[in-house]
């Protein structure tokens, strides 16, 4: 949004690619479609950016007490182009201990999945202003029911087994993304789960497209590439997409009345799929169904 900060900050490359969302949303198939593209590469769940975030903060909030806002545009693009080595850096690693060929050409793209991320597309936008941002997003219900029926480590995702807390997170993340939409609109493009499993082929060239890359029809084909995988949707991503899911809450929803009041008008998600040049193909079984 103009005037959201000075001119000339952070990065001009579109290296990066955040992807966002909440638990159970669709992530991890979204990174494998993209992974699949020769020229992008998936970095799991271990996001650089996240890890150099605080070490950013800091460096800001530094500079902006001392009244040095005159080093910042100089500063922020230090910082992303300090980020996008280390994803160099690790990408490289990864080819050694995958034996890759050495002639593998490098990545123009690395996807940095980070979920929560949501709290800090401030950051994102500032360090990258043309890095695409991906919101994948799934019909409510399915989301947070299946987080709360995964068996997630002690360790990570505790919260889930609460259906309290899982419903206030729930509800705080989609408060965060209407504020954003509020404040950078159209800065965040969003992919809607359920289109990705029934138009593949549209929504993958929609995303290599708006990645500023060439389509690669391997892209389709992603399931096929072997990789590993950082995640606890590990068995799923290695399948062909399927759409067993896509309201598979209704199974249970006599059971599911306690999370529905928790989540309140949250309940429904109509964001539609923004990916430049989209077009959902039309619906013919719920059209035959509305004119019955």
């Amino acid at each position: 949004k103009e005037g959201f900060w000075p001119d000339g900050m952070g990065s001009s490359t579109r290296a990066p690619i955040f992807v966002i969302g909440f638990a159970r949303s669709g992530s991890t198939l979204l990174e494998r479609v993209l992974d699949a593209h020769s020229q992008i590469v998936g970095m799991g769940e271990n996001s650089v950016f996240n890890g150099r975030l605080e070490g950013i903060r800091q460096r800001i909030v530094e500079a902006s007490v001392v009244g040095d806002l005159q080093k910042l545009p100089d500063m922020t693009r230090e910082m992303a182009e300090e980020v996008v080595a280390e994803m160099k850096e690790r990408w490289q690693i990864q080819n050694k201990e995958r034996a890759l060929q050495h002639d593998d050409p490098e990545p123009a793209r690395y996807v940095d999945k980070m979920l929560t991320n949501y709290y800090n597309i401030g950051f994102i936008h500032m360090l990258y202003p043309n890095a695409l941002i991906l919101h994948v997003i799934r019909e409510p219900l399915d989301t947070v029911f299946s987080a709360y029926k995964h068996d997630f480590p002690a360790d990570r995702l505790a919260y889930t087994c609460d259906p309290k807390v899982l419903a206030e997170l729930y509800n705080t993340y989609r408060d965060t993304m209407d504020h954003w939409e509020e404040v950078l609109p159209g800065r965040i493009l969003h992919v809607r789960y359920e289109d990705l499993v029934k138009d593949l082929p549209g929504v993958s060239q929609s995303l290599i497209k708006a990645a500023g890359l060439a389509w690669q029809h391997s892209v389709l084909d992603f399931d096929k590439r072997k990789q590993y995988v950082n995640t606890f949707s590990t068995t799923q991503v290695r399948k062909k997409v399927y759409t067993d899911s896509i309201q598979s809450w209704k199974h249970y929803e006599s059971h599911l009345q306690p999370i529905r009041d928790l989540l309140g008008r949250r309940v429904k998600y109509d964001q539609v799929t923004t990916l430049p040049g989209y077009y959902k193909p039309v619906d013919t079984e719920a059209k035959e169904h509305d004119e019955l």
